[in-house]
Order: structure tokens, then C-alpha cells, then sequence
């Protein structure tokens, strides 16, 4: 059965590869992208494309409104949005710690407030919000990445507890190093040294992340909630 879904930070990466694998599986997808033109994949897919910075209250809200206007009351949330700002901590500037938070942690809180309601109503709803191995383990000079992360942990597990009796779910994917373009303009001693980490000793595909996203959204995982599922290689394993 064809869903409203909803993809933040759907532009490129793992937030496109989302986009991708609902759309084609039918599902009637709106994605939010932050800053330039919407990306032209989403025009083949025939997903919706909508402007929003997830700091902002009221952008979130008009996405959502725009987002049901479309596709009907959104059923399947992935926060996907996110920014890192790396520094050791003796030189992080304060907003640099305060812009990754409100992004990364508090821009999930506002985009899941605009959306539950319409699930509480249909007493249905997946919302799968997309964490890291960083915030279970840790990583020099991303201590505000890792608080960020690591707080998405709290915070739906709170919410699973919140909303588990209208049948709503809540999980969370916590990739490890996944080939994106922000990770293709590392330098190859520094892709060395983090995969030399990994288990399985490669990165991984963004639809690797995206195939995880869609299994907790479906209702093979309808018993699966207030989980932390990993899809790092075996980086984080034992956290």
C-alpha cells in the first residue's frame, strides 16, 4: 500500500538513497533539501521537493503542510538532516557546538512534533531517525557531532515509550562510514585509517543505509521499537 513518507535532508547521500528506495517501491515521497535547487533525481522519481531548514520552526511547519497537501497525512518520517562541525574541543567555538545541536538533535524534535500528531490520529505511524556509530563510540574532535547523535538515542526511546499504544514505532539507524561525497573528499591515508577499523573492511553504500531505513518502516518490523539497529561494518559493535 502506497504511504506518505517524508525524507529530511533528502538531497544527496544517505537522505537521497531514502528518497530512492520508497519511491520506488511506491510509496509517495516528499524530501526537504536545506540550500541550492531541489535535486534533479527527485524530479525522475516523482518525489516532491521542499525547501526547509530544519532550525526553523516555521519552514518545518510549512514542509509538513506542503508535504500532506501532496501525499495525505505523512505515515513514515526519516530525520535524516544533519551537520557536523568538527574542532578539538579547545578550539570549538561555542556556536559551532550550539548550530550542530539545534540541527542534528532539536531540528529532529521540531520536524517529529509536526508529524505525530496525524499519526496519533491514525494510530499508525514509523518514524525512523537516523543516528550514528560516532554518537555510540565516540571520535576525537566531534564532540558535538557525538552529543548530537547519541542524544537522537534518548530521545526516541522516550518516544517509543510515548507513543507505542497508538502503534507508532520509533528506531534509529546508526551507520559507520558510508561513501558519500563527504567522505570520497577525505585523503586516502585518512579513508585508510578509518576503515582499517572496520570488520568488514570496506564503507559502506548509501543504500545500504537506505534498504535498513525501509525494514524498520515496514511491517516486518512492526514488534521493533526503541532500537538502535547498526549498519557500520562491525565498527561499533559491543555498543
Amino acid at each position: 500500500m502506497s504511504r506518505s513518507v517524508l525524507v529530511t535532508g533528502g538531497n544527496r547521500g544517505i537522505g537521497l538513497a531514502v528518497a530512492r528506495a520508497f519511491a520506488q517501491a511506491g510509496d509517495r515521497v516528499a524530501l526537504t533539501y536545506r540550500s541550492g535547487g531541489p535535486p534533479e533525481e527527485a524530479t525522475r522519481l516523482g518525489c516532491l521537493a521542499v525547501r526547509c531548514d530544519v532550525t526553523d520552526a516555521g519552514q518545518v511547519e510549512r514542509a509538513r503542510e506542503e508535504a500532506e497537501r501532496a501525499h495525505g497525512p505523512v505515515e513514515v518520517l526519516v530525520a535524516n538532516a544533519g551537520i557536523t562541525r568538527d574542532q578539538l574541543l579547545l578550539r570549538m567555538p561555542e556556536e559551532d557546538f550550539a548550530a550542530v545541536l539545534d540541527t542534528n538533535l532539536t531540528g529532529v524534535f521540531r520536524v517529529v512534533k509536526q508529524v505525530t500528531g496525524g499519526m496519533l490520529q491514525a494510530r499508525r505511524g514509523r518514524i525512523v531517525l537516523v543516528s550514528s556509530v560516532v554518537g555510540l563510540l565516540g571520535a576525537a574532535g566531534q564532540a558535538n557531532y557525538a552529543a548530537s547523535k547519541a542524544g537522537l538515542v534518548g530521545f526516541a526511546r522516550s518516544l517509543a515509550r510515548e507513543l507505542g499504544s497508538r502503534g507508532i514505532t520509533c528506531n534509529l539507524v546508526a551507520p559507520g562510514f558510508v561513501e558519500t561525497d563527504m567522505t570520497r573528499a577525505l585523503g586516502e591515508k585518512q579513508r585508510a585509517g578509518l576503515l582499517s577499523r572496520v570488520p568488514l573492511a570496506r564503507s559502506a553504500q548509501p543504500e545500504e543505509i537506505a534498504a535498513t531505513v525501509r525494514f524498520l518502516a515496514s511491517d516486518d518490523a512492526a514488534y521493533i521499537t526503541g532500537a538502535v539497529l547498526p549498519v557500520d561494518g562491525g565498527l561499533g559493535m559491543g555498543h
